[in-house]
């Protein structure tokens, strides 16, 4: 687990007020991602994450044969590379040790390598690689800032249906951002997510209506802007 810790390690470096509350600057605008504990996650994160990129997680070793030959023989079909048929664990090797290339070498490898994660790690760490990993837009990497950046609150902190819109970017960020046009996708792909945790038992039939007719406010957009700059700029001067 080395490798992913020091890939990890590249989260936001942030200047708080003295309250700790209040975010001045966040100046890693490259990547900004904030790593947190999976006891700092809510549960429905999780499970809306499972229930929608892979049921099986806890069930595999890693990788699921019958997936792979789907896509396999579909992308023979069209004549490209579209559809990878990745489990979660394929997911965390590929967006953290993998280049983005669509190849057949680089699937072996990523096949390879998530049946040796799968043999050195819980699923537990293997969820919460993904979690604080995983791109959920522009340069938002991890549950958690992307949980601060949407909705202005911790990750732990979530309502169903915020839970389930998280669960919902990793698969295609821009396709689902909600800050340039596309909401409407997003909030199909939401009640999808709901759907299918209802369909896995991770939820009652009352909780599904309720998060699907719950109206979501997302936080203004955050360009990063800067609080209390002459104190910002005197600490970064310090700082470096």
């Amino acid at each position: 687990l080395n490798a992913f810790d020091d890939k990890l390690l590249g989260q936001s470096a942030k200047i708080y007020d003295r309250t700790g509350t209040i975010l001045l600057y966040d100046l890693s605008q490259k990547v900004r991602r904030s790593v947190v504990p999976l006891d700092k996650v809510d549960k429905n994160i999780i499970n809306a994450t499972i229930a929608i990129e892979d049921a099986d997680f806890y069930n595999h070793n890693g990788i699921k044969i019958k997936s792979i030959f789907r896509a396999a023989f579909r992308n023979l079909q069209s004549g490209g590379y579209s559809e990878g048929g990745s489990t979660i664990t394929q997911q965390v090797i590929k967006n953290s040790l993998l280049t983005k290339e669509k190849t057949i070498t680089r699937k072996i490898k990523e096949i390879f390598l998530a049946i040796k994660l799968e043999k050195t790690a819980t699923k537990e760490e293997i969820i919460s690689l993904y979690l604080n990993n995983s791109p959920y837009g522009g340069n938002i990497y991890g549950v958690e800032e992307a949980s601060q950046l949407f909705f202005g609150k911790h990750a732990e902190k979530l309502s169903l249906a915020e839970a389930a819109i998280l669960a919902s970017l990793p698969k295609a960020p821009s396709t689902y951002n909600p800050y340039i046009g596309k909401k409407d996708l997003l909030m199909a792909r939401k009640d999808l997510v709901l759907e299918k945790m209802f369909e896995y038992g991770m939820i009652t039939k009352t909780e599904k209506e309720e998060a699907q007719k719950e109206t979501l406010v997302f936080q203004p957009r955050n360009l990063g802007s800067i609080k209390a700059a002459h104190f910002v700029m005197y600490l970064k001067d310090q700082l470096e």
